[in-house]
Order: C-alpha cells, then sequence, then structure tokens
C-alpha cells in the first residue's frame, strides 16, 4: 500500500499522463469539428486532426475548422534509365478556424516536406507513395494542433 502510493506520487510528480487521459492544452480543442477536401489527402488529414485534437463527437462543436490542402510531388536522383530513386511530397495546409457562434475567424498556413522511395513493382509504388502522405498528414496536423493551441490561448 505505501509503495503504490509512492509509486503514485513518483509517477505523478514526472508529468506521466494515462493513455486516455487528458492529453492537455485547451479543452475547447475537443469540440472543434473538422472539414477537409474530399480527396485521399483531404480525408487522411481529417482522421489525423480529429486523433489530435480529440475530437467529441458527442458534444457540439465549440468551432468549425476548414481546411485546404496542396501537394507537390517532385522526384528526387535518377538511375541510369532517367527514373527517379526517391520522391520529395510538400504539403501545403491552409487552416480557417470559426467560432459557431460567431466572431472573427482565425487563419494560419503550414508545409510539411517527406520523402519516400521510389520502387520498381507497382503496388510497392502505390504503397509507399500513401505512405508518404500518410506521414505528411499526420505532421501536417500535428502543426496546425499547435497553431490552434497557440491561437486559442491569445484568444479572448
Amino acid at each position: 500500500m505505501v509503495i503504490g502510493l509512492a509509486l503514485a506520487t513518483l509517477v505523478s510528480a514526472c508529468g506521466f499522463t494515462p493513455l486516455y487521459g487528458d492529453a492537455g492544452g485547451s479543452p475547447a480543442l475537443t469540440r472543434i469539428a473538422v472539414t477537409t477536401q474530399d480527396n485521399r489527402l483531404g480525408y487522411r488529414l481529417r482522421e489525423q486532426l480529429e486523433d489530435a485534437l480529440g475530437w467529441d463527437r458527442g458534444a457540439a462543436p465549440l468551432y468549425r475548422l476548414e481546411t485546404v490542402v496542396q501537394q507537390n510531388r517532385r522526384p528526387l536522383g535518377r538511375r541510369i534509365d532517367d527514373t527517379a530513386t526517391r520522391y520529395e511530397l510538400t504539403v501545403r495546409g491552409a487552416w480557417t478556424l470559426t467560432p459557431v457562434s460567431g466572431g472573427a475567424p482565425l487563419t494560419g498556413t503550414e508545409a510539411v516536406t517527406t520523402t519516400y522511395a521510389a520502387a520498381d513493382q507497382p503496388y510497392a509504388a502505390i504503397a509507399a507513395q500513401q505512405d508518404g502522405e500518410e506521414r505528411a498528414a499526420a505532421e501536417l496536423a500535428r502543426l496546425i494542433r499547435v497553431d490552434l493551441m497557440r491561437a486559442l490561448s491569445t484568444a479572448p
């Protein structure tokens, strides 16, 4: 009993957060409804944003987050047959956070660059490209979450 109490005190002092506990930040983040483009990258970004924000589907949203995503894929390196060995994927996301109750919207932009290997087999090439998009969406969602936390902490 005493050991358990001492362990709980030590763990709480180090900043430990339970897996299903509050992730910190503004509680308003969980009440942001996300809207993205209707394509594969938009869908991935929406999933990542909803996870990053901890969206509470049971509560009415306080904000609406709209994103516009553009991607650019550039070949890197060349083989002897003039095909790319890697690709660089740059994803730019512009976001607008609008209060549901009215008020001035907050806006911002972020950009993420990832790379992935080019494969000779068609399935492997598609899988590599989709993995690059997934990693870019996850990083973009993380950056947008940080922007939202900063914007909401200074909002009146």
